[in-house]
């Protein structure tokens, strides 16, 4: 197999020498491979299926506990095992296996769900996966493509998708459609010898082919590749990253605080102070965030596959949520990748001739089978496609070539048995075959630049009569009898789905292989703008002075087309409470009451995955700004809040002299209860606060969020109430005290929201605009200024897009209100969109100027007025 490691290499031109040499390079013969030499060239090259990294199980399962979140926890375990072992006591065994049975925890749920998210989605793929007709130890077979290897004979037909790059064999040409490697939506001749890629589809013909490359080594393939080959850090990953390097920042600090005070300072105990700093990291660190959002990430994924999507990276469903930007293909995607006529638009020469007798004969000179794009256009414009040979008899037809361009039918009139011949074809052909005068020519060429203007291909149509009733003789004279003007439509939801991507805040930009005429065709009738440019516009390239002097990225951001709150919180509120509590009354609280607030907060949190929140309706990303603000607000409150009541528990009378409830003064055990019932109720509390854009109490959370909430604070309660744990220096403070406390919990819960409307109008920028730009602070005018705004703002867009009926303007305005919370870019987008179907769709402007400017009449001969 050495000379097939060179091909592997890529040492030899496959696509480019003889066809003969083709298969001495391969070792192969026409006569295909047997079974044992395919075995062997797939060892070499392996299977015909782009590269798919395997990943261990095993490290899967470690990978979700490799982060830096689990870092700081696995460095609490260590402290709990190997420092907390002084002053004459043992290690901490409770903490260590507490800290590693939540690791496993919160790894176990990431793995399950994933796993689970990724079999539907490999379930899906294996629906999809292709087949392929191929020679093998002599006979003919159908096999999955991904056992081809380079040297195997297959047989292609109509419909086909190409399966791997192979050389065409002896046979007719074949017509191949690219549009999914090139984007160009008309196919291509390929002859025998000609190479065609893996990826494209067969829309005429069948040939048998020898491939000489599969997988990775295809055309496609090393496109994915070099997809593929980017390690760039993800969005999700970044954002982990800062949200966990936010937490640690926030730990080391309280860390770095307590050491110096308790140590060099008050001269605390070892191992009191070591308990405190485990305090710290257990319960400053949000470890269940990364296993929430993955869950959330999986469970996305496992909807998505249900409807037919295939999610191959999981927090690719975090960026979509995203995402402000889509760019489209436009062949095939925006546009049905299926040619059509444009009937309005089709140029009589034959006085008598109306444009559906042009249709019928278009479709007199197509195949009713087997067709390719062209045919199917022409016999597709029929309201029956039977109507093309009734009334008929065919008695030769003429296929398509790439010598002749054109395609013919000679067919007898069974109405008086009279012999016609029709065709069909390129302009240039047709001219040639219909000898057209200089006049005749000057026009087609004249209407051919005109359609080319609008991105429409053109197609010439002829005919003459057989008096000699031969299908040999050469007949009478030619008629050029009209042109026709191709395009590819769009889908018949394109445009609606655009305006809805639009209004959502997501600018769509078109990028495709075709010529700049036919985008902006495109763009025109599905109403997203024409302001497109070449793709040379975007390497510096371009030649058009108009665009020259633009920046790059003002040029991308313009054009419509180309050719987590609650974990900050916790952590301000752990370190800063139970540091204030631990270096002001020196009171050291348990860590293995910190493990278990952490584990009843997992069991809660991990609920927000399948609440019942209402989705963004705009592109949402992470607030990092506002969710650290908020979080440091929230968690400087809740640990204000706890050590106020820590104090009036401690040093005070309040509760016993309000509510009748015996004083735990001195009873360490005690507090440590009441300490622990009041954190662990407000910090669950505050998800409710945290999951919602509004009031909490207007959003109602799902029911598994409810019933874990009501589930853990029940535990909760009866911790604090019943029992005495030794080791975790607790005591039962009795159902008085809970009564307390849960109404002390309460009390403060009501502030949160007003928090949260106040810290968001503030990072607004709104409060700021109200005092300094419009100084309307102190005023007491509703609306002050509001009409000189709106008029500015619609006299600014009448001038940008030259629109002179105030009506237009005022359409436009009144959808102003859902500009304000989309980004700047698609609101752009928006506003282009917007004229452009206004000018196309609600009035006869766009219609009126395409149509003269066609015809070649002067525009200034028509009267302006517009009907809506």
């Amino acid at each position: 197999m050495a000379g097939l490691e060179e091909i592997k290499n890529e040492a030899i031109d496959l696509e480019n020498i003889p066809i003969e040499e083709v298969f001495q390079s391969l070792k192969c013969s026409r006569q295909g491979l047997s079974s044992e030499e395919a075995e062997a060239r797939l060892a070499v090259f392996g299977p015909n299926k782009l590269e798919e990294k395997k990943e261990s199980k095993i490290l899967k399962f470690l990978g979700f506990m490799w982060n830096p979140l689990s870092w700081v926890m696995e460095a609490a375990a260590i402290m709990a095992i190997a420092l907390a072992n002084g002053g004459g006591k043992p290690p901490d065994w409770q903490d260590f296996v507490g800290i590693v049975f939540l690791l496993l925890l919160n790894s176990s749920i990431s793995y399950w769900e994933e796993s689970n998210a990724g079999s539907a989605a490999e379930a899906l793929m294996a629906n999809l996966a292709p087949k392929a007709k191929v020679l093998r130890d002599g006979r003919w077979s159908e096999q999955d493509a991904a056992v081809l290897a380079p040297g195997d004979i297959i047989s292609i037909k109509l419909g086909d998708i190409i399966p791997a790059d192979a050389r065409l064999l002896e046979g007719d040409p074949l017509k191949i459609d690219q549009s999914a490697l090139t984007g160009e939506s008309l196919p291509v001749t390929k002859a025998p010898g000609d190479s065609i890629y893996s990826g494209s589809t067969c829309k005429q013909g069948e040939i048998e082919a020898v491939v000489i490359a599969t997988g990775v080594h295809t055309f496609f393939g090393k496109a994915a590749h070099l997809v593929d080959s980017t390690n760039q850090m993800g969005h999700f990953q970044k954002v982990l990253k800062a949200i966990g390097n936010f937490c640690i920042a926030a730990i080391a600090i309280g860390i770095v605080i307590e050491v110096i005070v308790m140590y060099a300072i008050q001269h605390r105990r070892y191992r009191d102070g070591i308990d405190n700093l485990l305090v710290l990291l257990i319960g400053g660190i949000p470890i269940a965030m990364p296993t929430v959002l993955s869950v959330t990430m999986a469970i996305g994924s496992h909807r998505l596959a249900t409807q037919g999507a295939i999610t191959k990276r999981m927090t690719a469903i975090e960026e979509m949520a995203g995402m402000t930007v889509l760019c489209s293909d436009k062949t095939g995607t925006l546009t049905i990748n299926k040619l059509s006529v444009d009937r309005g638009l089709i140029e009589i020469f034959v006085k008598g001739v109306n444009a559906n007798e042009v249709i019928l004969l278009a479709a007199r000179a197509s195949r009713v089978e087997n067709q390719d794009a062209i045919d199917a256009a022409m016999v597709g414009m029929l309201g029956d496609p039977k109507e093309a040979r009734e009334g008929i008899k065919e008695v030769h037809f003429l296929p398509f070539n790439p010598v002749d361009k054109r395609t013919a039918l000679t067919y007898i009139n069974l109405a008086d048995n009279s012999w016609h011949r029709v065709s069909k074809g390129a302009p240039e052909q047709i001219i040639t075959l219909c000898k057209c005068k200089e006049d005749v020519v000057d026009k087609v060429h004249a209407i051919i630049d005109k359609y080319a203007e609008r991105g429409l291909r053109s197609l010439a149509v002829a005919r003459q009569e057989l008096p000699e009733k031969s299908k040999d003789s050469p007949g009478g004279p030619w008629q050029f009898v009209a042109l026709l003007p191709l395009f590819d439509p769009p889908r018949h939801d394109s445009a609606e789905t655009i305006k809805k991507a639009l209004n959502l805040g997501v600018n769509v930009k078109m990028i495709t292989g075709d010529q700049l005429a036919i985008a902006k065709e495109t763009g025109r009738r599905l109403g997203m703008g024409t302001n497109m440019y070449p793709s040379s516009a975007l390497l510096g390239q371009c030649k058009d002075e108009a665009i020259a002097s633009i920046p790059i990225d003002d040029l991308i951001e313009k054009a419509d087309g180309f050719a987590g709150v609650f974990p900050v919180s916790i952590t301000i509120r752990i370190v800063l409470g139970f540091m204030l509590i631990a270096l002001i009354w020196k009171f050291d609280f348990s860590p293995f009451m910190i493990l278990v607030i952490a584990i009843l907060n997992d069991g809660t949190i991990m609920t927000i995955s399948k609440d019942r929140v209402r989705p963004s309706p705009h592109p949402d990303s992470w607030k990092l700004s506002e969710i650290f603000v908020t979080g440091v607000v929230y968690g400087t409150y809740l640990a204000v809040m706890t050590v106020i009541f820590f104090w009036a528990m401690r040093s005070t009378d309040f509760f016993t002299n309000t509510f009748g409830v015996r004083s735990l003064h001195g009873s360490r055990e005690e507090m440590m209860s009441a300490l622990y019932l009041q954190v662990s109720i407000i910090s669950q509390a505050l998800i409710f606060v945290t999951r919602s854009r509004g009031l909490s109490f207007t959003e109602r959370p799902g029911f598994l969020l409810c019933v874990a909430f009501v589930v853990a604070q029940i535990i909760a309660t009866l911790i604090a109430v019943i029992p005495t744990i030794g080791f975790a220096h607790i005591r039962g403070i009795g159902w008085g005290w809970a009564g307390v406390i849960w109404l002390y919990s309460a009390v403060t819960f009501l502030p949160l929201d007003v928090f949260k409307f106040a810290i968001r109008y503030a990072l607004s920028g709104k409060a700021w605009d109200t005092v300094f730009e419009h100084k309307i602070a102190f005023t007491t005018k509703k609306d002050y200024g509001r009409e000189e705004r709106e008029a500015q703002w619609a006299t600014a867009q009448r001038t940008l897009h030259g629109l002179q009926t105030p009506e237009l303007a005022g359409s436009i305005l009144s959808d102003r209100t859902s500009y304000r919370e989309l980004s700047e870019i698609a609101e752009q987008a928006k506003r282009r969109a917007e004229v452009a179907r206004l000018r196309e769709l609600s009035t006869l402007k766009g219609q009126m100027e395409s149509v003269v400017k066609l015809k070649g009449l002067d525009m200034e001969g028509v009267q302006q007025h517009y009907t809506v």
